[in-house]
Parts: C-alpha cells; sequence; structure tokens
C-alpha cells in the first residue's frame, strides 16, 4: 500500500470550491490581456473594461475543466516519455530561477552566470534522481532581453532530459518554442511530444497580468503544457489562514484555465504553486516552513479533486547555507510533497528563499528525493510467506547475512546512498578525512561534472541552436555568446 498525506476533508474540499467560485464573480479577477478579456466576454464572463476586472460565471469554469487533459508525458530528447504528469506519479526536478550561486569555499552569494547554470545542469543530468532539468539560474551577464530564452540554450545544449522553463515576457516565448521545435522535429511534433513545460505566474491577489494571460494563450495555441505556478502569501498576499489561501489559489488557477482553454480547448495545464505563508516576525516568505508545505499539500488535494496533474514548490530552504537547517527544511518538505503524490515537485538545491542555488545542495537534495521515493514504494512484497521461509536451518543464529535470499534482495529492499551520506563507524570516518556533509556533496559534485559527457542528443543540432540564439543576442546588443563549456 503506497502511503498518502490528504489534509482536506471532502467537504472542506467542496468549501474551497464553493468560495472560489464566489470570489471569480465578487470581487472577479482582474485580467490585465485584451485578448484574454474578449475570450472571456464572447464566453459569457462580465468583462469591466474601465477597470479590466472580469466576472467569471462557474458554468464557463466548469466547462473548461471538462476540455482539460488528465494527464500527460514531457518527453526526453531522444522522444521517449520521462515525466508522467498526472495520477499518483511524483518527479524532481532543480529549483527554477534563483539569480545568485553559493561559492561552496566562501560561502558567499555571488550573482550567477553561465558557468554557473552549466555545472548545475551537469550535476543534474549526472543525478538518476533528478526526472527533468529546469532553467535553474538567472545568467546574470547575459542582456536582460534574451535572458528567458538564454537559459533554455544552456540548457538544450548540456542535457537531454526534460525541462522546467518559463518566459519572463510574452515577447520572446515563440523563439522559445522554436528553439525546442528544433530537437522536436517542428512545431507540431513539439506539441505531439513536448519536451518542455513553462511556468506561468498569476499575480497575488486575484489579477492575470498582461505578461501572464498572454503566456497562458501562446502556449495553448501551441499545443505547449503550462504550469500554473499561483503563489499566494498567507497573510500578506492572501488571508493569513491556510484554508482561505487556499481559496485565493482555487480562484487564480480556475480562472487562469478558463483562459487556457477558451485559447485552446484540450491543450496541457498543471495546477501548480509556490505559496508560502508572510513571516510576522521577519517579514520573509519562508519556503522552508512547515504551513508553506501545508498549502502545496493541500492545494495538490484541491486540484487532484479535478483530475488535474499537479505542481509544487518544495524541497527548498531559507537558510543561507548549506547547513542543519537546510537539511531539516528541504528533507520535512520533500516528503510532504512525495506523500501528497504532487507530480512535479521543484525546488532543489535552492537556499535563501529560492534566491540563490547550490551545485552542493543539489547533490545532497538528491538523497533526500530517493528516500522519498523509497518512502513512496511503501512495503514492498518481495516474498510469500513474508518471513518464515528465511527461518530454514537458521537453528538460533543471527546468520541472515550468509542466506542467498539476503543478498538478492537487499538492493531491492533498501535505498542505497551515495558517499555523501555518511554510514561508516566513527574510525572509518576519521580515516577518510572527518569530512562533513557539505565537504562530501563537494567532493560529489566535483566528480559528477568531471564525469559528466554530454548527450549525443544534445549535439544534434547545436550548430541550429547557436545560430538562432546568436542572432537574438546581437539584437539584444550582445556580440558573442558566453563560453559554455
Amino acid at each position: 500500500m503506497r502511503p498518502k498525506l490528504e489534509l482536506l476533508t471532502g467537504m472542506q474540499i467542496g468549501q474551497i470550491f464553493d468560495e472560489a467560485f464566489q470570489l471569480l464573480l465578487k470581487p472577479g479577477v482582474k485580467v490585465q490581456y485584451p485578448e484574454a478579456r474578449q475570450l472571456l466576454a464572447e464566453a459569457g464572463a462580465n468583462v469591466d473594461e474601465t477597470t479590466d476586472v472580469v466576472r467569471i460565471p462557474e458554468k464557463l469554469v466548469r466547462a473548461a475543466l471538462q476540455t482539460v487533459p488528465t494527464q500527460f508525458f514531457l518527453h526526453d530528447r531522444r522522444g521517449n516519455p520521462a515525466v508522467q504528469y498526472g495520477g499518483e506519479a511524483v518527479h524532481f526536478d532543480p529549483g527554477s530561477s534563483a539569480v545568485h550561486i553559493l561559492d561552496p569555499d566562501t560561502g558567499e552569494h555571488h550573482p550567477s552566470e553561465t558557468k554557473d547554470l552549466a555545472r548545475l545542469v551537469k550535476v543534474a543530468e549526472m543525478l538518476p534522481q533528478y526526472d527533468a532539468q529546469s532553467t535553474a539560474v538567472v545568467c546574470n551577464e547575459v542582456a536582460k532581453e534574451i535572458g528567458d530564452l538564454y537559459r533554455l540554450y544552456v540548457v538544450l545544449m548540456l542535457s537531454e532530459k526534460p525541462i522546467v522553463t518559463g518566459a519572463f515576457s510574452n515577447k520572446n516565448l515563440q523563439a522559445m518554442f522554436d528553439m525546442l521545435a528544433i530537437y522536436a522535429g517542428g512545431r507540431d511534433a513539439l506539441a505531439a511530444k513536448p519536451m518542455a513545460v513553462f511556468d506561468v505566474c498569476p499575480s497575488p491577489p486575484l489579477i492575470w497580468s498582461a505578461f501572464g494571460a498572454g503566456n497562458l494563450i501562446q502556449l495553448a495555441r501551441a499545443g505547449v503544457p503550462a504550469e500554473i505556478i499561483s503563489m499566494p502569501l498567507a497573510g500578506a498576499g492572501s488571508p493569513v489562514t491556510l484554508l482561505g489561501s487556499l481559496v485565493q489559489h482555487t480562484a487564480e488557477c480556475l480562472s487562469g484555465i478558463a483562459i487556457h482553454q477558451l485559447a485552446r480547448p484540450g491543450a496541457p495545464i498543471v495546477w501548480g504553486g509556490a505559496p508560502a505563508i508572510f513571516d510576522m516576525k521577519k517579514g520573509g516568505t519562508p519556503m522552508g516552513a512547515i504551513e508553506t508545505a501545508m498549502l502545496d499539500a493541500g492545494y495538490a488535494q484541491v486540484g487532484k479533486s479535478l483530475g488535474m496533474p499537479t505542481h509544487g514548490y518544495l524541497c527548498a530552504t531559507d537558510a543561507k547555507l548549506v547547513d542543519a537547517q537546510a537539511g531539516l527544511e528541504s528533507g520535512m518538505t520533500a516528503l510532504v510533497g512525495g506523500l501528497a503524490g504532487i507530480n512535479m515537485i521543484s525546488g532543489a538545491g535552492m537556499i535563501d528563499f529560492l534566491a540563490c542555488h547550490s551545485p552542493e545542495k543539489l547533490v545532497i537534495d538528491a538523497e533526500i528525493i530517493g528516500m522519498v521515493k523509497r518512502m513512496l514504494e511503501g512495503m514492498k512484497v518481495l516474498t510469500d510467506p513474508y518471513a518464515t521461509g528465511f527461518y530454514d536451518n537458521i537453528n538460533f543464529k543471527a546468520d541472515f547475512l550468509k542466506q542467498k535470499l539476503t543478498r538478492d534482495l537487499f538492493p531491492k529492499e533498501q535505498y542505497l546512498p551515495s558517499p555523501v551520506i555518511d554510514r561508516d563507524s566513527m574510525r572509518g570516518w576519521q580515516n577518510s578525512g572527518a569530512k562533513d556533509t557539505f565537504q562530501r556533496a563537494k567532493a560529489r559534485a566535483d566528480e559528477l561534472v568531471g564525469k559528466y559527457q554530454r548527450p549525443e542528443s544534445a549535439r544534434a543540432h547545436e550548430t541550429e541552436l547557436a545560430g538562432m540564439v546568436s542572432s537574438l543576442a546581437r539584437e539584444a546588443g550582445m556580440d558573442t555568446l558566453p563560453e559554455l563549456i
């Protein structure tokens, strides 16, 4: 039996929907993109063009929900389905869009650059715990006009895994589709076998900006999966109660789905988010708080009640270093997300309220993910009867280690961590240099980068891709692209 976490009763879920539909009518949703307002108006919503406020009736939303796919797959560069969105599948990818990188030698946070993104991608590519890549950091030395598509370029050049990404504007989204289509074999092939999902964020409370709504429409019409990242901030950008924030999250997702499905019924979309509580002592947005994890588990349960694919932002920390706090917060929230059955869990590798990334933490978080995935496998039935066969000829001696069955079954029963996790004796640990977890993770990251080799599938169209991005970079005032390899 697979272990499962559910925080809401059926009655609570029903009330969340009831109140969310009330919010869609009063106060309504501010939609700042004219084409989105037009789609909603034509479908029966009440639109006030002087305020951009749209009042969306429940009937309209229910019709949109009927056309949402309950499942889709992201494909790797070879065209194989690699990530399942929908059902109880649980996958992990590194967190996205950090602006700093942790210096493992000094502990300082520096603005992230191309070399840092390349290192993160290489580490994640080498670790099987990560089912997908992400556009993990902003490359601060690159012109802001192409910052979003450049991150995707780096990942496409170095990885063959599916990608969780996103645009920073409406302008570059079509170019990003074209970049992916190079490897997919065209736009139609990309829609048939998508390789990436794009995060799209409403602005709390209850606002779809021109950027967000425009992204939803473009993604729907291209058939490229969209991932709604609703970000209620409990106590500041949304009601202070967790249930109240879940209502706002639900209203923002429902309104986004309506816009998206009106643009193209049947296009794939994900019920996701990155909520947090507002820390009343420090004024921060703690992603490692247990209440933040509860928000994720709660909204995932709401989305699952509709049969929607789900996403969450967990396995991150608010600590500034990769320390005991980082392990505590990342481990607890990753486990909550896994037990909640969230299809894609983003956030691994991130510290400092998602502002900073660390390859070393990415390595440690891979061990957390391995343990979470083992938990989700539950109690395996590897023998029947369960135990009595082990006792043949045991003669009251603790000799189970000698049994062939023990040797055959322990790799199937146990998650076997890398040397990042210390399970040695005191003497063995001392003889190995008495290194702490971070030191072992740094050595492991160096080892993985040293062994990394570019996948052949990433090399296949590199000349065409580099030519496209170089041309776009020149339009943004950059003569050459940064060194990548």
